[in-house]
């Protein structure tokens, strides 16, 4: 049986209270149900087990991370897990070290991955599509939403996961179109999973 991870990196303001992350992590968990997955879920902004959360990763065969775009990167609850369980992880559990070896020092930085297994990223952003892969609009200048994210693909990376192309739902405050964009959403689990 297929196992999946999907983790809640809401962090929540009084003007954004996680309610369009949920309907996403209930969209994904009633997808991989169906499909007889065993799933298990994590909200970071939550209490939680660290050794537990690297046994999750251990364990999983797909991992989501659910999150708002903030600040062009991933909330802070989000990078203190992050920090936290990669950290405990990196001693042999998710990778070994930084994947060099003392014969070999300038060699295969990042490379350590011990896990097998996929991950997809799965983003609400306040910025439109347009703002993206143009460069005439001056704030990304022509960059993409996977170059504003290399950091977060980095991370997963680093412990062994390959990447599943990120779902992006953009404008989700000023020009919000929740309807097509669960309909992408469901879509795009299809495709992948």
């Amino acid at each position: 049986m297929n196992k999946v991870l999907i983790i809640n990196g809401h962090l929540k303001y009084s003007y954004s209270p996680g309610k369009l992350s949920a309907s996403y992590i209930d969209r994904a968990q009633a997808h991989f149900s169906n499909k007889d997955w065993e799933i298990k879920k994590t909200m970071t902004e939550e209490a939680y087990d660290i050794a537990t959360e690297v046994e999750k990763f251990k364990w999983a065969d797909v991992v989501i991370f659910q999150m708002p775009l903030n600040w062009m990167g991933m909330p802070w609850s989000l990078k203190k897990y992050v920090d936290d369980v990669w950290g405990a992880g990196m001693v042999g559990e998710m990778s070994l070290y930084d994947g060099r070896s003392s014969a070999a020092p300038k060699e295969n930085y990042g490379m350590g991955g011990l896990l097998k297994g996929r991950y997809m990223l799965s983003v609400t952003a306040n910025a439109p599509q347009e703002a993206f892969n143009n460069p005439d609009e001056k704030y990304f200048a022509g960059r993409s939403e996977d170059d504003l994210l290399l950091p977060v693909d980095l991370i997963f990376k680093w412990i062994g996961l390959e990447k599943v192309p990120s779902f992006w739902a953009y404008d989700v405050m000023k020009d919000p179109q929740i309807e097509d964009d669960f309909m992408r959403f469901d879509a795009h689990l299809e495709k992948y999973f």
